[in-house]
């Protein structure tokens, strides 16, 4: 057994898209539209689907926007350094909530990140 992916409600596709590709690096793997439904869903991630866990973007095309609820924490992604990713993330007009930093109670090297929908993204280092 293996997880598959994490799904997400989106507010706007196309927005979502391209923040997960043009500021996070992810790659689209596949997308369906569902015309009787009413959606669209999107896979996207480092590796395709058959080799790692991916991202499902939902939209659901009569819903703009989303209570994210206080249930849902994040999505963790390895970086190779905090600091930089977070610089990087800036660049490409991403917001950074929490710069590059150990985290509380550890040694572990951790930033956030905030997709357009309000999702966090943590990026933890990877340790040597």
């Amino acid at each position: 057994m293996r997880i598959l992916h994490t799904m997400l409600r989106v507010g706007n596709l196309e927005r979502s898209v391209a923040f997960y590709r043009d500021v996070l690096g992810m790659n689209e793997y596949r997308r369906q539209d569902y015309p009787e439904g009413r959606f669209t869903l999107v896979f996207m991630g480092y590796q395709p689907e058959n080799e790692s866990t991916v991202l499902e973007l939902t939209f659901n095309w009569d819903t703009q926007c989303y209570d994210l609820g206080d249930g849902f924490g994040h999505i963790a992604i390895e970086v190779p350094d905090a600091a930089v990713a977070c610089q990087a993330v800036r660049e490409k007009g991403g917001r950074v909530t929490r710069e590059a930093g150990p985290m509380k109670h550890g040694k572990t090297i951790i930033a956030f990140v905030t997709d357009p929908d309000g999702y966090k993204i943590e990026f933890i280092q990877r340790s040597l």
